[in-house]
């Protein structure tokens, strides 16, 4: 079927609303969903370093997680539930609270949140090549990394350097371009894989020596003192630090609950985040404390608490192990990639320019502008505060799930227009005034203003982890003033 061309709709088929033949996903698919966006070098070292860096009480950390995560399960239900029903992605959602055209620009944001993340973490992913070509190098002739050749730097990169990220982001463009119906096998491939990994870990540290292994990862479960008023404030924090690590996806969360079968699987599914939470953390843990236990029998490293996978693999000295954990990294980096980044952006930037981008063509667009931000993230970008750029663009995000929520739920009582919300005419439900929602804008703007205030006040930095929610509470509430009749 072609695609409608009027310069009067914003009809694309890659944003119409999902066959019900095609609401394939059920709570298994959401649990491997989560897995993947917790099974990441960057979750990896969140969980150790709350566990053993800042020294706060074990379980306060425990209920701390399982506190933010139940945030994070209320949150993508309240968001989820719409998209599940309707089977629209967020961006089109969007254009009940917004407007036609004020969701192709705020949901632009969203775009290009993604796509510089998705170029850092191209970047970062690329380091994992750079290791294992390394490795083969290495081992075939160790006087071979010493030529020229591997020496020479153009943009701050040498030759292994680009030949890796030039790998790097040609695997994502061939497996992130095949469709939903691929990235939900990609997704449950990757999953089961990094989790088979984490087990091949665990008993790679536990088998150095099980008795002592065993003792530090005990002895690391501290639960006195854990009635304390003073471990509220902590714990408190916690919750904040892992609802802000998955901040980032709960706003797109549609994008994917679309395609669950019912409310119900989606209920049952967000609940997975919890036990994978809990999954993760124990192999984290026991990774991290007993890796550090056995490690620090060596003078050399008593002063320094491992808590990046690669670092701790590199100091066991197994080229075997080393090789395998690189390669599940990768998976898992890659895969944490698709979800917070690159298919978010898809929808927007298609979102952006309805008649003329499908998923292929915008995927072009991103993987070329992605793979520039990962070739000067370490020379140029990475130097002029780009991640304050993209923090600030972030702080849109809690005001805009904040109005999307108060619209569905309080304004429009769970109804939606689905022809309307296509149409670019003016007597359109959504069009508004020049397809703009001002009282919608008004209300995002002044949520920004609170969200972003958390992060460029030095006086209110305490409140970063919240920042989201701030900025949700108070643009969902403005917007239900303003438009409730």
């Amino acid at each position: 079927m072609s695609q409608q061309k009027s310069k009067k709709t914003l009809l694309n088929w890659d944003l119409v609303t999902v066959n019900p033949n095609n609401k394939t996903w059920d709570w298994k698919d959401l649990f491997f969903f989560w897995g993947v966006n917790i099974q990441s070098i960057i979750g990896f070292s969140l969980i150790a370093s709350l566990y053993v860096i800042y020294d706060l009480n074990s379980f306060v950390v425990f209920f701390g997680t399982l506190l933010g995560s139940l945030l994070v399960y209320f949150f993508s239900c309240w968001i989820g539930k719409p998209s599940q029903k309707f089977g629209l992605p967020f961006v089109v959602l969007l254009r009940s609270s917004l407007g036609v055209n004020g969701s192709r620009i705020f949901g632009l944001f969203r775009c290009l949140v993604g796509i510089f993340m998705f170029g850092i973490q191209t970047y970062f992913l690329s380091k994992a090549i750079v290791y294992l070509v390394r490795i083969a190098i290495f081992s075939f002739d160790s006087e071979l990394l010493n030529q020229d050749i591997f020496l020479t730097f153009f943009l701050g990169l040498n030759i292994i350097d680009w030949f890796s990220i030039i790998v790097v982001i040609l695997f994502q463009g061939f497996l992130f371009t095949n469709g939903m119906i691929f990235n939900k096998k990609l997704i449950k491939f990757s999953a089961i894989s990094v989790y088979i990994g984490m087990i091949i870990f665990f008993f790679l540290v536990l088998l150095t020596d099980v008795k002592f292994t065993t003792n530090a990862f005990i002895n690391s479960l501290d639960y006195s003192n854990f009635v304390d008023k003073n471990n509220i404030a902590p714990l408190i924090t916690v919750a904040g630090t892992i609802f802000a690590y998955f901040s980032i996806i709960i706003l797109s969360f549609g994008d994917f609950s679309r395609y669950v079968k019912s409310e119900s699987e989606l209920k049952k599914g967000n609940l997975s985040l919890i036990l994978n939470l809990i999954i993760f953390s124990f192999f984290t843990l026991f990774i991290v404390t007993g890796a550090d236990a056995f490690l620090k029998l060596d003078p050399e490293n008593l002063n320094r608490i491992l808590t990046n996978p690669t670092d701790i693999i590199g100091k066991l000295d197994n080229l075997l192990i080393t090789n395998l954990v690189l390669i599940f990294i990768i998976i898992a980096s890659a895969s944490t990639n698709l979800i917070a980044n690159f298919i978010p952006s898809q929808y927007s930037l298609i979102n952006f320019i309805p008649s003329s981008l499908s998923l292929k063509s915008s995927s072009v667009i991103i993987i070329i502008i992605s793979f520039l931000v990962g070739i000067f993230w370490l020379t140029y970008l990475s130097q002029i505060g780009i991640l304050s750029f993209v923090d600030t663009f972030g702080a849109f995000f809690g005001p805009l799930f904040g109005i999307m929520i108060s619209d569905f739920y309080l304004i429009k009582k769970g109804k939606l227009e689905n022809k309307d919300i296509y149409s670019l005419e003016q007597n359109g439900a959504y069009y508004y005034t020049g397809g703009w929602h001002i009282k919608g804008v008004y209300s995002v703007i002044l949520g920004f203003v609170f969200s972003a205030s958390t992060i460029w006040n030095s006086n209110l930095m305490f409140l970063q982890s919240y920042s989201w929610i701030i900025g949700a509470f108070v643009a969902g509430f403005v917007y239900y003033l303003l438009t409730d009749e």
